[in-house]
């Protein structure tokens, strides 16, 4: 493959903006990007790969590259490669069949393990502590192409979602920057994957976010963690008025589920252990630390509740 062999990228959020940087970094040469307009409900934290791409005064649409205009776009410029870096948008096999040597996606996890969305907050609240970032040859079934390089990283006990998904990210820049020149010399490694020895999750909605205090004070811990600032949040009930518990720590003790057996430090009772919470907001209130002067006093005795 030539140096001026041409590529389209798909991409958004960082992952999408520093792969898309590496690969200018090195000199490729992007004949298109795809991307997505921000969403007026989502908190935009993250770069902005429509930037980038103007900046490199690079062809950058935010329609979906599956609609047929944009498929004849592909058509017209006849990429060899194509990329996908976070881009939100299942690919359809029409438009994976135009890159003349494939069409190639980065996955946030140790592939096959959490194939499908959102994997690093799944690995998070799932107490994993390992994951990585993944670049494989994309076909028709989601994340079940072949890998062409790996990397691991480690998901320490205090890690929030944001933690691990920083981390995630500079291990996806890593394997552009090793990867590329390979798959411009045609030397990339192809490893087939074995689905039978991974799992598939599906995507979050704000209300999953809902804490069963039934579960082990990890269990919830591990919930908070991994739905934490700047996702929406793990959330309980209080006298029917929505908390949102920000950042919580598991401590040794018994308790009822859900029930206040402590207001200093503020200490709720799980299926197993104690929960201590160390952040928390209501619904209608600015965050705060957990006092019972923010939740309303007397608070010690009553119970958290699903709704």
């Amino acid at each position: 493959m030539s140096q001026k062999s041409k590529i389209v990228v798909c991409a958004y959020h960082s992952v999408g903006f520093r792969c898309l940087q590496q690969l200018l970094s090195q000199g490729a040469i992007i004949a298109a990007v795809f991307t997505h307009e921000d969403s007026p409900t989502e908190e935009i934290w993250f770069e902005s790969v429509r930037n980038l791409a103007s900046t490199h005064k690079i062809p950058c649409y935010t329609t979906a590259v599956n609609e047929p205009e944009n498929i004849e776009l592909l058509r017209a410029i006849g990429p060899d490669l194509l990329f996908s870096f976070y881009y939100r948008f299942m690919i359809k096999k029409e438009v994976l069949e135009i890159p003349l040597r494939g069409a190639l996606n980065l996955h946030g996890s140790l592939l096959p393990k959490y194939r499908g969305r959102v994997p690093v907050n799944w690995a998070v609240i799932n107490g994993e502590t390992e994951t990585g970032a993944t670049l494989h040859y994309m076909v028709e079934k989601p994340d079940a192409g072949d890998i062409v390089d790996q990397e691991r990283v480690t998901i320490e006990f205090t890690d929030t979602s944001l933690d691990v998904f920083r981390k995630v990210t500079d291990a996806a820049v890593r394997i552009t920057a090793r990867s590329w020149p390979l798959l411009q010399k045609g030397t990339a490694s192809r490893v087939p994957m074995n689905l039978a020895d991974g799992s598939y999750f599906g995507g979050r909605k704000p209300s999953d976010g809902l804490i069963s205090w039934n579960q082990s004070a990890l269990e919830v811990y591990n919930l908070i963690r991994g739905v934490t600032h700047p996702y929406p949040g793990a959330f309980t009930y209080l006298d029917g008025k929505r908390v949102y518990i920000w950042r919580a720590t598991p401590k040794p003790g018994n308790g009822r589920a859900g029930e206040i057996v402590s207001e200093q430090p503020l200490l709720v009772g799980t299926g197993n252990g104690l929960l201590e919470i160390l952040s928390l907001q209501l619904e209608t209130a600015a965050e705060n630390s957990a006092t019972a002067f923010v939740l309303g006093t007397p608070v010690l005795g009553k119970t958290f509740t699903s709704s």
